[in-house]
């Protein structure tokens, strides 16, 4: 269920809508599907290193052992850093979705936040299974949510909901934005709907970070990978179709969906279509719960990065240190700490902010990146020093075609950020500093490590593949 809600947040219930609008349906899905495959294939290379060796530092550990170690430094405090700015920015957002319901608003919006935040805190404070049994909770409400939609969807193309036949006439492929305006309005849309729909699908690889704690790691991982190709099949593509056949793509109600205005959510008008008069309503509280699961598997992912850390010495041993739950108390205390003093800066400079939240932005892409190297570099010393493929409890499939495919189209997401810059020369020096600001702080900390400790790229015939 971690695996499922991890794909499944505020960018299919929001930002999908803008994707449609400024893609058509037929851009938006192609979009979706090619970046739902490229998922599918970093999972694939995840799920086989996670059941090989499930680590809580995940990624971070595979690039330490399997390419550099000042690559898994640079991954793991990068990874670390974006997840405590993502639940600074998640208990943010909470506060205002809370407030639509009017009784809700007897407090301030940064007591709601601080509210939100203890809860958080409080539940990675106890047991794993604690978290564990959160998640589900959180993951069935929007699994449930998304197949409600689905089926209602169906059911409202047909005529049989909404009092009308709808079938076919809004699907469009020909004159989509996607395939006119020349190539370069076509290159632009195309990048912008792959970028929309990469930070869609970020929060699949918590999978792998779980996979240390998880009860038999052997079997469960490769269940939870095989079902990744369905979920996105299910809750994207059908999700995508279905709007797209009941919304025409040219509709204003489609573009610029924030998390303060659910009434123009394509879930809310698709829900609203079949009659569902309180359909605002209801997906504000399952836009809540997916944004309280967001910052719950946040702290998690973080306070398990940074024990990992202590663990391997790239961090300080403190952090290291459990308590009789297995619960990494210190790692989660300054992982809190810091949380509060980012949202301090939110509240009293915004440009300070935004300098900070820009910082984070490629984050996702980045690991992604760092899990297709290792991946690449791990099946072939696993091959060089004369172990057996077939051995592996879980193989990834299409091997090196999955990790290289990743690793191409990650680059192609990282650079497209500025368009303009791109296709057009123009060169804005604030705005780009902003778009890629994430660059230099992960190129940052790579560099010191490996000019402190003189690390060096491993030999294949050198990497550890014990199993711990």
């Amino acid at each position: 269920m971690i695996a499922i809600g991890g794909c499944i947040g505020t960018g299919l219930f929001m930002a999908s809508g803008e994707a449609i609008h400024s893609a058509g349906p037929g851009g938006a899905l192609f979009a979706y599907a090619a970046i739902g495959l490229m998922v599918y294939f970093l999972m694939t290379s995840l799920g086989e290193m996670a059941t090989y060796l499930p680590v809580a530092g995940s990624f971070s550990t595979y690039a330490s052992r399997f390419v550099d170690p000042s690559l898994g430094f640079a991954l793991g405090w990068n990874y670390w850093f974006n997840w405590v700015i993502t639940i600074a920015v998640d208990i943010s957002i909470a506060a205002l979705v809370i407030s639509y319901w009017e009784p809700m608003q007897f407090m301030p919006s940064w007591a709601w936040s601080l509210l939100f935040l203890a809860v958080i805190i409080g539940l990675n404070t106890l047991s794993v299974r604690v978290y564990g049994e959160s998640e589900f909770w959180f993951a069935l409400i929007k699994v449930v949510t998304v197949v409600v939609f689905l089926a209602v969807g169906l059911l409202t193309i047909f005529g049989i909901l909404g009092g009308e036949y709808v079938g076919f006439q809004n699907f469009t492929i020909g004159d989509a934005p996607f395939l006119g305006d020349g190539f370069s309005g076509q290159f632009l849309t195309a990048l912008g709907v792959f970028l929309i729909a990469g930070f869609s699908f970020q929060g699949t690889e918590l999978i792998g970070v779980a996979a240390g704690e998880s009860e038999d790691p052997q079997t469960n991982i490769p269940k939870a990978i095989k079902q990744v190709f369905w979920r996105i099949l299910i809750f994207y593509i059908l999700a995508i179709l279905v709007i797209g056949l009941l919304i025409p793509y040219t509709s204003p109600q489609l573009l610029g969906a924030n998390l303060d205005e659910i009434a123009k959510s394509p879930f809310t008008l698709v829900f609203e279509k079949a009659g569902w008069a309180f359909a605002a309503a209801l997906m504000n509280a399952v836009i809540l719960t997916s944004i309280l699961s967001a910052g719950n598997s946040g702290m998690y992912a973080s306070t398990r990065m940074l024990y990992a850390m202590g663990k391997d010495g790239m961090a300080y041993k403190t952090f290291a240190k459990t308590n009789q739950d297995g619960n990494p108390l210190w790692a989660l205390a300054l992982t809190s700490v810091v949380v509060m003093v980012i949202f301090g800066i939110e509240l009293s400079n915004d440009q300070a902010y935004q300098y900070i939240l820009a910082a984070s932005g490629l984050t996702g892409f980045i690991a992604w990146l760092g899990i297709a190297i290792s991946h690449y570099r791990f099946r072939r010393a696993y091959v060089l020093q004369g172990k057996d493929v077939n051995e592996l409890v879980y193989k990834a499939k299409w091997f090196p075609m999955g990790p290289l495919l990743a690793l191409v189209l990650c680059v192609l997401v990282i650079a497209g950020q500025d368009t303009d810059l791109l296709l057009h020369g123009k060169v804005d020096w604030s705005a780009m500093l902003i778009t890629y600001m994430g660059v230099p702080i992960f190129l940052a900390f790579f560099l010191y490590h490996k000019f402190r400790y003189k690390t060096r790229l491993i030999a294949l015939k050198d990497v550890d593949l014990k199993q711990d």
